[in-house]
């Protein structure tokens, strides 16, 4: 078959592509050139990649964490404590038992919450009690099945459990005595005095939250009640469902579940704002780390025009072989494509590399720069999260190649357009 009647793409188009990219600048080719542009994409797809991972593992992290730790649904009566009211729930067990019949819920606890001041060892901080039942601990998830823990959760009637981070600033470990003092305490003819109590620490957790582990301490129902003076009654309820993120529906049927005179507040209405944050700087992100792969994919015009101006020669004797204009720009396109496609897979090989290996990767460099590298005080969890999906990847991929590939098409028209007598009488 000639070559005007070969088909589209085909093989001596993929070769002389192929031939002019190996070539060297002794034989007027653009080596260092189209080197440089295959590792600016695969840097920048590197980085976009790993970008999206850590943007993506950061919210899934998040997330999980605010619901693993936290009601999905807080349900207040108007004489809650936290509604500046005096009392709570006093048919909290029949309140309890209604909410945990809507369909979509998996977990109901009434619980009773106040802000204490914690003492050992010569040390003050201010904490959040929560006041649940044994049973009702044993369901929280990240809880009872936590980051990194110490004691067991077995002897929890018998003290406290408390967060990792109260147990670091204060120096306790199981086994030793914390102080909690309420303002709230016994009332007495010349006012009320305040309470304060020792308990045991019985079981420390570690949920990779900054702001629950510094400040959350969890204490039996029962005590909690006797405790904060409120014997027969329940701060509020918190309940879990089964899509945390369809939440909105669920409203008005826990609301006539709970009974009236009661107030929703849902994990979206507590960090909503966070996830928009996260949503963003997500979307910002996105955009400017495109923009550094269009400046990479910008690097291929100007290796291929430096490629088309050197084989000017090279062009008017292949259209006198017989070459159409079609045939030349294929070639070109091919050369600057084949530029995108192969940074793209490397680009694609490390930044997939970086988000599954990034915890040794951040270890290393801890321990090289001296630690400090991610302070979890700062940024309210543990360690950098990244997670790895599939659309993420797809979608740099589609990114990296549909501007490799639109770069490439003005070159390669000017050199279809090229008249080979011209191209012939200027050499």
């Amino acid at each position: 078959m000639s070559a005007s009647g070969a088909g589209a793409f085909s093989a001596y188009e993929w070769s002389i592509a192929w031939r002019y990219l190996r070539a060297k600048r002794a034989e007027g080719g653009v080596s260092v050139m189209t080197l440089i542009s295959l590792i600016g994409i695969a840097l920048a797809v590197w980085a976009l990649i790993a970008t999206m991972a850590v943007r993506t593992g950061f919210r899934e992290d998040f997330t999980d964490t605010i619901l693993g730790a936290n009601a999905h649904v807080t349900i207040y009566s108007s004489k809650s404590p936290a509604l500046g009211g005096t009392g709570g729930f006093e048919d909290y067990e029949d309140a309890t038992a209604r909410v945990a019949a809507v369909d979509g819920v998996v977990r109901v606890a009434p619980i009773i919450r106040a802000q204490v001041m914690a003492s050992a060892n010569r040390r003050n901080t201010g904490v959040e009690i929560y006041g649940e039942s044994y049973a009702d601990m044993q369901t929280v998830p990240l809880v009872a099945e936590p980051e990194t823990f110490s004691g067991t959760l077995e002897n929890y009637e018998n003290g406290v459990a408390i967060g990792a981070g109260i147990a670091r600033e204060l120096g306790l470990r199981v086994g030793d005595f914390i102080t909690l003092t309420s303002p709230d305490g016994v009332k007495t003819p010349f006012g009320t005095a305040p309470r304060i109590n020792d308990y045991e620490v019985v079981y420390i957790f570690q949920v990779g939250r900054s702001d629950i582990d510094r400040t959350r301490i969890y204490m039996p129902f029962d005590e909690a009640q006797s405790f904060f003076n409120r014997e027969g009654l329940a701060d509020e309820l918190e309940v879990f469902v089964e899509d945390p993120d369809a939440i909105e529906a669920m409203n008005l049927p826990l609301m006539q579940a709970a009974g009236e005179r009661t107030l929703l507040w849902t994990w979206k209405d507590s960090s909503g704002g966070f996830l928009r944050a996260l949503e963003v700087e997500e979307n910002v992100m996105f955009v400017l780390l495109s923009i550094l792969v269009l400046i990479a994919t910008m690097n291929i015009i100007s290796g291929l025009i430096m490629l088309v101006k050197n084989k000017t020669r090279d062009i008017g004797i292949l259209r006198t072989m017989g070459l159409t204009r079609g045939a030349i720009m294929r070639v070109f396109f091919l050369s600057g494509s084949l530029i995108g496609i192969v940074g793209t897979i490397f680009g694609v090989i490390f930044g997939c590399l970086f988000a599954i290996y990034i915890d040794q990767i951040f270890g290393f460099v801890d321990g090289l720069l001296g630690g400090g590298v991610w302070d979890p005080n700062v940024r309210y969890l543990s360690r950098l999260p990244a997670e790895l999906r599939m659309a993420d990847v797809m979608k740099a991929v589609t990114l990296s190649l549909g501007l490799s590939f639109v770069v490439t098409i003005i070159p390669a028209w000017r050199a279809a357009r090229m008249n080979p007598v011209e191209a012939l009488r200027n050499e």
